[in-house]
């Protein structure tokens, strides 16, 4: 997913993120862009939460990704008018 959808400039970025869930580090409301198979450009916004089993150890990592493309647009939009 990484690999094929992000921009190499946000990669590292994207990927650090993921890694420092894997060792209890969340992180909250990460933007980036991300293309879609189209090349059409989507703005994301990521929450990276631990995962944690019964004994407290990091199990796995929950990444959910938020399409604000259209948030964004509007915004832009409002800044315009104002």
């Amino acid at each position: 997913l990484v690999a094929n959808f992000i921009t190499e400039q946000f990669r590292g970025s994207v990927n650090d993120v993921l890694s420092a869930a894997l060792k209890g580090q969340e992180t909250a409301n990460f933007e980036f862009p991300m293309f879609t198979k189209s090349g059409e450009r989507k703005d994301i916004l990521l929450n990276a939460t631990t995962r944690r089993g019964p004994d407290g150890e990091v199990t796995g990592v929950i990444g959910v990704g938020q399409d604000i493309t259209q948030i964004r647009e509007i915004t832009s939009q409002q800044m315009l008018i104002a």
